[in-house]
C-alpha cells in the first residue's frame, strides 16, 4: 500500500489479487477526477468484502468515506439510503444556497414541508458532496443497490454521472441479474467472480484448518467458489464431520445465513416444482430417466419449466441430464421441504433405484419411520461393500443407522459392537468403543459374548491401553464359542487376524497355542492371508520356502486390493522377511487415504511398517518423517501401541545416527509402558535400539546384555519378531566381550533356519555374523562371502557393518591396501547415511593403516556455528557448562544442548573427545552460519 496520494486499497483477501487491482486504479481515479464503478456478482460472492477493503484504503489514505446499503424494509421509504449516506455531513449544509439547503432538509426529513423536486434534491445533494470534496478527496459506498429506495437511487445515478473533475468516487454493488436496475444502468461494471479451486481450498483451510482434507474438497465443490458458502457449509456441519469422523450427507445442510440467500428465489415456484427440485437434489446425479420415473407424472418434464425461467437449473435434452445452477440450490431445496416431503421423496427414489443396491438402502433408511428390517439389512450390505472400497467412516455411518432401525436387540446389538470394532479397527475412532458397546450391551443384556463384541473389545484393550493378555484372554473365549456355532468365516478370519496381532504383540510363546488350535479347526477353511502371516509376521525366523511362495501369492494382488486392513495384513506378512518391494506402494495408498480422513486406524499401522522399510533401506530421512507422523497421528486418536511402535523406530536412527541419550530416552518410554502391560514385541524393539546405541558407544557388554535379552544366543527365538534383526548385533557384542563360544552357537542357529537363505537381508546378517567368529585363515573367504550376497546393497547400514568389520579384520592381518579398500567404503556409507560414530570408527581404522585423513572428510567439513564453536573450545579446555555459561551469559542447561547438537556433528560421543576432533575442524568452521 501507498501511504502517500491517493488510497489503494488495505488488506488481504483470498484469492481477490485482480480484483483488488481494480479497485486500486479506481480509487487513483476518484482520488484525481471523480469516478463511479459498480460491482457486480452473484450472492455471497464477496462484493460487500472488496467495498469495506476499498472503504478502509481509502479512509486510511485520508480520503472521505460516506456509506450506505439498502434494506429489504427500508425500500419503501423515500430518500431513506440518502439519508444513511448524508447524516454524516449534514453540518456542511449552511454553505449550501436557501434552495438546495432547504431541499436536502425537507427531503431527508430534518424539516418539515413539501417535497422538493427530485431534479433539486438531486443536484443539491451533488452540491454538497462536491463542497465536501473541496477539503478531500470523497468516496461514496453503497452496497445492496437493488433494495435502495427508489428515490435515494434516483439521487444517486444522478451524482453518478457528473463527478468528472469532482474528486468524488462513487463504488456501488449490486447482484447479477439486477442489470434492470436503471437509475445507475450504463456505469462501468467489474464482475467479482467466483474464487479458483486453490483460493477456495486456502481460504477453508485459514478458517477451518483442522477439516479433513476430503470433506474440504466437498465442501468446495459445493460451494463453487462463493466465499460465503465456503465459510458457512463448514459451519453446518458437526464438529465430527468436519473431522471426517462421521459420513457427510448426500446433501449439505445450510446454515441459515446461507438458507436466506440461496432459498429465496425458490418461494414463488409452483409446488410441483418444489418437489421436482427436491427430488434431483437428493438423488444428485442429474438422470432425468431416474427423475422422471420418480416424479410419477406424465407431464414432469413441464414441471420444472418454471425453474428453467428463474435460472436455477438447465435441462440438456441431448444427454438426457439436468444440472443446478449452484449445488447449493439442492441444498435449499431440501431445507426447504418438510420432513414428510423428504420421506416420500426419499421412498420415490428408492423404488427407481432397485439396480443399485447402496444408493437404494440409503434413501430406504431414509424413508424409514421407526424400525424397518429390510432397510437396516441393506444397510448391513452396504456396510461391508464400503469397507472393501476402504470407507471405513461410510461403514459405521451405515452401521449405526441399520442398528437405529433394527427391529430386535440381537441384531442392534449386533450391528452397535461392528460399528465400534470397523470404527476403531479403520475410522479411528478406539475412544468411542467403549460407549457403542455399552449400547449394544444394553440392546441385548444377555449377548455381551458375541464375536464382534470381543474384536471391539479386544482391540480396544490391546491398541489402546496395552492389555495384550486381557485382549487375548477375551478374543480366544468368543472364537471358540464360534467355532461351536455357525458364524461365517468371514468373521471368524477376522477375528484370527485381531488374535495374531496380539499374539505377535504379546513376543511370548503362550499366547500363540489358542491361534493354532483354531487354525487347525478351521483347516482348509482358513484365509490364505492369514495362513501365510501365521509364520512370517508371527515367526518370521522360522518362515520357510513354501511360505514365501504363498506370500509372494498374496503381494501379487495387493495393487488391485482396495480395503486398507487387507493391504496393512499383508504388509505385517511381508515386513520381516524382505518382501515390501512389492507392497510399498499399496501401504503409501493407505496412508493418503488416511491423511484425508479416510481409514485413519489403518494409516497410523501402515506409517509403522513403512518407517521400519526405510530404515533398513537406508532411507533415514523418509524413516523419521513417517515414523514421526506415525507417532503423531496415533498419540491423536489414542492407538499407543502403533504409536510406540514409530517411537522405537526414532530410538533405532537416534542410536545409529549417535544421539545415545536420544535413544535411550526414547527406548526407556517405551519400556515404562510396555514392560508393566506384557506388550514383549515393544520391549525387544526397545532393546534392539539400546543394543546399537551401546554397540556405538563401544560399551560391548551392555549391547550384549541388550541383544541376550530379546533372544539367548544360540537360538533365534520364533515368536520374537526382531529376534532375526539383532543376530549381528548380538555375535559382534559376543565376540567383542570374549564370548566365542555363545557366539558360535549363534551362528550355529542361523545356520539351521531356512529363511537365513531365503531373505538378503537376513543372508547377509548370518554371513557376517559367520564371518566375525571364523578364525583368522577363513575369515577373508566368509566376508567375501558376505559382501556378495545379491541385494546387500538394498541394505546399506548393515552391509556397511560388515564392510566396516572386513576392513578391521585385513588391518589386523596387516593386509592393508585392502583394508584401505573397505575401510573408505564404509566410511562413505556410513557418512551418507548419517552414522557419525561408525564413520568415526571406521575414519580411525583407516588412520591406523597410514591414511591421514579421508577423501569422504575433506568433501563433507563439519559445520559449527559460531557459538557452537565457541562452547566446543572451553568444553575441550575443560570448562564445566555452569563456567561456560557465566562466561558466555548462558543457563547450563543451554550450554548442554548446544553440546549434545555438537557431538554428532563432530563424530564424537564424549566431551573427552572434544580436543581432537576440533583438531581436525577446519579454522573458518566457526565462522559459517548464525548461531
Amino acid at each position: 500500500m501507498d501511504d502517500g496520494g491517493s488510497g489503494r486499497p488495505a488488506g488481504s483477501l483470498v484469492g481477490r489479487a485482480g480484483d483488488v487491482a481494480v479497485l486500486t486504479a479506481f480509487l487513483d481515479r476518484a482520488a484525481g477526477h471523480g469516478a463511479a464503478l459498480v460491482l457486480t456478482g452473484e450472492p455471497g460472492v464477496g462484493k460487500s468484502a472488496l467495498l469495506d477493503v476499498a472503504a478502509q484504503a481509502a479512509g486510511t489514505s485520508g480520503v472521505r468515506v460516506l456509506s450506505a446499503a439498502g434494506a429489504e424494509f427500508e425500500a419503501e421509504v423515500g430518500f431513506a439510503a440518502l439519508n444513511q449516506l448524508l447524516v454524516p455531513v449534514l453540518g456542511e449544509l449552511t454553505s449550501l444556497s436557501d434552495l438546495h439547503r432547504s431541499a436536502l432538509a425537507t427531503s431527508l426529513g430534518y424539516r418539515a414541508g413539501p417535497t422538493a423536486d427530485r431534479l433539486v434534491v438531486s443536484t443539491a445533494a451533488l452540491t454538497l458532496l462536491r463542497e465536501v470534496a473541496t477539503g478531500r478527496p470523497v468516496l461514496v459506498v453503497v452496497d445492496d443497490l437493488p433494495w435502495l429506495d427508489r428515490a435515494s437511487a434516483g439521487v444517486l445515478g444522478f451524482v453518478a454521472r457528473r463527478l468528472s473533475g469532482a474528486r468524488i468516487g462513487l463504488l456501488a454493488a449490486s447482484r447479477s441479474g439486477d442489470g434492470d436496475f436503471l437509475p445507475l444502468a450504463g456505469l462501468p461494471e467489474h464482475e467479482v467472480r467466483p474464487l479458483g479451486d486453490r483460493a477456495a481450498e486456502e481460504l477453508v483451510t485459514s478458517r477451518y484448518p483442522t477439516m479433513a482434507p476430503r470433506v474440504r474438497r466437498r465442501v468446495v465443490t459445493a460451494a463453487q467458489g462463493n466465499p460465503l458458502a465456503l465459510l458457512e457449509l463448514p459451519a453446518a456441519l458437526t464438529g465430527r464431520q468436519r473431522v471426517a469422523l462421521e459420513a457427510l450427507p448426500s446433501v449439505l445442510p445450510l446454515s441459515r445465513h446461507l438458507q436466506a440467500l440461496f432459498a429465496d428465489r425458490m418461494g414463488t415456484l409452483p409446488p410441483a416444482t418444489r418437489r421436482l427440485l427436491l427430488l434431483a437434489a437428493l438423488d444428485g446425479t442429474g438422470d432425468l430417466r431416474v427423475l422422471g420415473a420418480a416424479s410419477r407424472d406424465e407431464d414432469w418434464l413441464d414441471g420444472l419449466a418454471p425453474a428453467e425461467e428463474a435460472r436455477l437449473l438447465r435441462v440438456d435434452a441431448e444427454t438426457q441430464r439436468l444440472s443446478l445452477r449452484h449445488p447449493l440450490i439442492g441444498s435449499a431445496a431440501v431445507e426447504l421441504a418438510t420432513s414428510g416431503e423428504r420421506r416420500r421423496a426419499h421412498a420415490a427414489l428408492a423404488e427407481v433405484l432397485v439396480d443399485q443396491p447402496d444408493r437404494r438402502a440409503w434413501h430406504l433408511a431414509e424413508a424409514a419411520v421407526g424400525p424397518d428390517g429390510p432397510a437396516a439389512d441393506l444397510l448391513d450390505e452396504a456396510a461391508d461393500r464400503a469397507l472393501r472400497k476402504g470407507d471405513g467412516v461410510r461403514a459405521v455411518t451405515a452401521l449405526l443407522r441399520a442398528a437405529d432401525l433394527s427391529p430386535s436387540g440381537p441384531d442392534r446389538a449386533r450391528r452397535l459392537a461392528r460399528a465400534a470394532y470397523v470404527g476403531a479397527h479403520a475410522a479411528g475412532e478406539l475412544r468411542r468403543v467403549p460407549d457403542l458397546l455399552l449400547q449394544a450391551r444394553r440392546a441385548d443384556p444377555d449377548g455381551g459374548g458375541s464375536l464382534q463384541t470381543a474384536m471391539a473389545a479386544s482391540y480396544h484393550l490391546s491398541t489402546g491401553d496395552g492389555d495384550v493378555d486381557g485382549a487375548h484372554v477375551a478374543l480366544v473365549r468368543a472364537i471358540e464359542s464360534a467355532l461351536l456355532g455357525p458364524v461365517g468365516v468371514g468373521d471368524l478370519d477376522e477375528a484370527l487376524h485381531g488374535l495374531l496381532v496380539i499374539c505377535h504383540s504379546s513376543g511370548r510363546p503362550e499366547p500363540w497355542q489358542a491361534l493354532e488350535s483354531a487354525a487347525a479347526r478351521l483347516g482348509h477353511r482358513l484365509g490364505l492371508a492369514l495362513s501365510v502371516a501365521r509364520s512370517t509376521f508371527g515367526a518370521p525366523a522360522h518362515a520357510t520356502a513354501a511360505d514365501l511362495r504363498q506370500l509372494d501369492r498374496v503381494i501379487a494382488g495387493i495393487d488391485a486390493e482396495e480395503d486398507p486392513a487387507q493391504i496393512v495384513r499383508t504388509g505385517l506378512a511381508a515386513s520381516y522377511v524382505d518382501r515390501l518391494d512389492g507392497c510399498r506402494q499399496a501401504l503409501w495408498r493407505v496412508v493418503g487415504s488416511g491423511r484425508e480422513g479416510g481409514a485413519v486406524a489403518c494409516a497410523v499401522d501402515a506409517l509403522v511398517v513403512l518407517c521400519q522399510d526405510a530404515y533398513g533401506a537406508g532411507r533415514w530421512e523418509e524413516a523419521r518423517r513417517t515414523a514421526e507422523e506415525a507417532v503423531e497421528l496415533g498419540e491423536a486418536l489414542g492407538y499407543r501401541l502403533p504409536s510406540l511402535s514409530g517411537t522405537c523406530c526414532l530410538a533405532l536412527l537416534a542410536a545409529a545416527e549417535g544421539r545415545h541419550e536420544t535413544a535411550r530416552t526414547l527406548a526407556g518410554q517405551v519400556v515404562s509402558w510396555a514392560g508393566p502391560r506384557g506388550v514383549r514385541a515393544l520391549e525387544h524393539s526397545a532393546y534392539r535400539a539400546r543394543a546399537l546405541a551401546a554397540l556405538a558407544e563401544g560399551d560391548f557388554e551392555e549391547a550384549y546384555r541388550q541383544a541376550a535379552a530379546i533372544s539367548p544366543p544360540g537360538v533365534v527365538a520364533p515368536h520374537v519378531p526382531v529376534a532375526p534383526w539383532v543376530t549381528l548385533d548380538l555375535v559382534e557384542a559376543a565376540v567383542r566381550t570374549g564370548r566365542r563360544q555363545e557366539a558360535e552357537a549363534h551362528v550355529a542357529a542361523m545356520r539351521g533356519l531356512e529363511v537365513f537363505r531365503l531373505c538378503p537381508r537376513l543372508v547377509l546378517l548370518a554371513a557376517g555374523s559367520a564371518a566375525l567368529t571364523a578364525p583368522d585363515d577363513g575369515a577373508a573367504a566368509c566376508f567375501e562371502e558376505a559382501m556378495a550376497t545379491p541385494g546387500a546393497d538394498r541394505h546399506p547400514f548393515e552391509s556397511a557393518r560388515v564392510q566396516l568389520a572386513y576392513g578391521e579384520h585385513l588391518r589386523r592381518v596387516r593386509a592393508t591396501g585392502a583394508a584401505r579398500l573397505h575401510l573408505a567404503g564404509a566410511l562413505e556409507a556410513f557418512t551418507r547415511l548419517g552414522a557419525r560414530p561408525w564413520a568415526v570408527r571406521a575414519e580411525h581404522e583407516l588412520r591406523a593403516t597410514g591414511v591421514s585423513r579421508s577423501p569422504v572428510a575433506r568433501a563433507a567439513p563439519v559445520e559449527l556455528t559460531p557459538q557452537e564453536h565457541e562452547i566446543s573450545m572451553l568444553a575441550a579446555a575443560g570448562l564445566t557448562n555452569k563456567q561456560i555459561g557465566v562466561q558466555l551469559y548462558l543457563s547450563p542447561r543451554t550450554v548442554s544442548a548446544h553440546l549434545y547438537r555438537v557431538f554428532p556433528k563432530l563424530g564424537i560421543s564424549s566431551r573427552a573427545a572434544l580436543r581432537d576432533a576440533l583438531a581436525r575442524v577446519p579454522q573458518e568452521v566457526g565462522g559459517r552460519g548464525a548461531g
